[in-house]
């Protein structure tokens, strides 16, 4: 159910490792589905530093708002200026064309202290 190529958070964000320093991130389809119809995303400035685990956005859906979290440290390099015009896209592909967030990491290591797929299908079955 949930891509086995991804690490997650615990706050419900999958990461994708793009490079040897650099990572791609958004919100899981549990995440996304739980919002309903997202009408509005706000994301990082590239240049941005983010610290694991603190706010960097929101996603507005037609129920509610939710914060974005970082899920690791480092630098945004690029942010998903799609998103701007058309946030559905995160309910439609939030594993593609939804990321949110390129950010180059501070240290890499910090993608061991991730959850795999299947960890997360665990934390989202005690939900």
């Amino acid at each position: 159910m949930y891509p086995e190529d991804l690490k997650y958070t615990a706050e419900h964000e999958w990461i994708r490792v793009v490079s040897d320093t650099n990572v791609r991130f958004g919100i899981t389809e549990y995440a996304q589905d739980a919002l309903g119809d997202i009408v509005y995303v706000s994301l990082p400035d590239p240049g941005t530093a983010l610290t694991a685990g603190d706010t960097c956005g929101e996603v507005e859906s037609t129920k509610s708002v939710s914060d974005v979290y970082a899920p690791l440290t480092g630098e945004v390099v690029a942010r998903n200026e799609v998103l701007v015009a058309t946030p559905e896209v995160v309910n439609a592909d939030p594993y593609g064309e939804g990321w949110m967030v390129e950010m180059q990491l501070t240290d890499a290591s910090q993608l061991e202290g991730l959850l795999d797929s299947a960890g997360y299908a665990a934390h989202v079955a005690q939900a």
